[in-house]
């Protein structure tokens, strides 16, 4: 299942370019509680539900008795004519067994269904989740190009008037360049995202749905969730239908084992002259010398075995799935949460205060892996790592205050990393914060151990 989404996913990709021409509409929010019920006219659910008819035509057959067979004789023999009936009587219950075994098929044709509908109803939320995700992230991504836009126009002016050097613009251009081409990626991702859910809710394939902001995002804790799995999941409904199937094979199959007898009364004519009319009764049955059915019943009874076995393995298995994606969706909880109200919010604050004392402000560390690569490196206790371009020559004494200020700020997330001085070489600016006598820095040369004055030297001398 997962293959073919990632198929669809990337041939919604590659049209991309014609799907996007063709967007003309307005865009059209779909709430999650709405994408639900547009699904319940998905293909794969109506095609699920023509099995009642298909179940309830095997109860009727089920229900059905043995017609009674007639026959006419006629022959040179006396009696010349014979007139016969007859009816086979079954026996141990086998049509009681027929219509249970239809009813219970009935009844996993029913779990199916239900497993069909929660199968869609999980790939409409991971569509609409995923298609949420992507509109946030490409917000993000807009927002970053637009911070490297200025950056790099900043870095322009500078240039203009001999403040930087060429380097500094061709490096703000390739910065501008990257959060385009991620921008751009985003873009795609958002297109493969809302081209899948509107397959899955009956639009077209390029509709311009927007998917509605969640409000819910609360997680069960992992044994509640493991709980309501295990009583809801309708994988082990079915298992459990085909169980009660198998039972009733088993039954039906030993009921075969009884022997039916065929009852046949005969009228017979032209005898004559010992009689014109006369009759006789007969009473047939099968002499089960070379099969007694004790094979099917077997058979049966190792299905019925093997389907409880696959019951409880896939319970074990649940119950593992389950503990696992409730831990993961609750960090990704505190994660998303943790990027709302802690990180976006301080980090703008702080390229605000960057700004105005003249630094430019870049993020590296785990949350700059995170973004690039879209594998989780931030963890609750993880430090936003920045780095302070102060080649630009600012005023040292605001510089100064500024580091010492965020330095000296205790509120979450925590706040790291370094400051590019005059030169191009790199010092940690909670250790320069500090002022101590000596301070490692980084250099083309490696780290070296500088005095504090030399240091406060370079922007004295870039800014001569």
């Amino acid at each position: 299942m997962m293959a073919g989404r990632h198929t669809r996913l990337l041939l919604v990709l590659l049209l991309w370019p014609g799907l996007a021409a063709g967007q003309t509409s307005a865009p059209s929010v779909v709430t999650l509680d709405e994408a639900l019920a547009l699904a319940r006219a998905n293909p794969a659910i109506t095609a699920a539900r023509l099995r009642r008819a298909v179940d309830q035509a095997g109860i009727e057959i089920a229900r059905e008795r043995p017609n009674p067979e007639a026959r006419y004789e006629h022959t040179n023999e006396l009696p010349r004519d014979a007139f016969s009936v007859a009816q086979l009587i079954e026996l141990g219950g086998k049509r009681g067994h027929r219509i249970a075994l239809a009813e219970a098929t009935a009844r996993t044709g029913e779990a199916e269904l239900a497993q069909t509908e929660a199968e869609v109803t999980a790939d409409v939320y991971l569509a609409f989740f995923g298609l949420a995700g992507t509109q946030r992230r490409l917000e993000v991504a807009r927002e970053l190009a637009q911070i490297a836009a200025r950056a790099r126009e900043a870095a322009s002016a500078r240039y203009e008037v001999g403040d930087v050097s060429r380097l500094d613009v061709l490096q703000a251009d390739l910065a501008l360049y990257q959060s385009e081409n991620d921008a751009a990626a985003v873009e795609g991702e958002q297109a493969g995202a809302r081209a899948e859910l509107n397959v899955l809710i009956g639009r077209e394939v390029n509709a311009p749905t927007v998917a509605a902001e969640p409000t819910d995002t609360s997680v069960p804790a992992p044994l509640d969730a493991t709980v309501i799995a295990l009583q809801s999941n309708t994988a082990l409904a079915v298992l459990d239908r085909q169980v009660a199937e198998a039972q009733a094979r088993a039954a039906l199959a030993r009921a075969q084992r009884t022997v039916d007898p065929t009852i046949e009364g005969t009228v017979t004519h032209g005898a004559e002259p010992e009689f014109t009319w006369g009759y006789r009764a007969a009473v047939a049955v099968v002499v089960p010398l070379f099969t007694r059915h004790n094979g099917a019943v077997r058979q049966e009874e190792a299905t019925l075995a093997l389907l409880a076995a696959q019951r409880e393995a896939t319970a074990q298995r649940i119950r593992g799935a389950v503990a696992s994606a409730a831990f993961r969706a609750a960090a990704a909880r505190e994660q998303y949460r943790r990027y709302r109200d802690d990180i976006l919010p301080r980090s703008r604050e702080v390229e605000a205060m960057a700004h105005a004392v003249g630094l430019s402000v870049a993020v590296y560390g785990s949350l700059a892996w995170e973004y690039r690569c879209g594998t989780a490196y931030v963890r609750a206790d993880s430090d936003v790592d920045l780095l302070f371009d102060g080649q630009a020559a600012p005023p040292l004494e605001p510089v100064l205050a500024l580091v010492q200020a965020l330095s000296a700020d205790a509120s979450a997330p925590r706040l790291d990393g370094e400051l590019i001085l005059p030169g191009g070489a790199a010092v940690a600016w909670r250790e320069f914060a500090r002022r101590p006598e000596e301070l490692l820095i980084k250099g083309a040369g490696g780290p070296a151990l500088c005095t504090r004055a030399s240091i406060e030297a370079l922007f004295a001398r870039a800014a001569a």
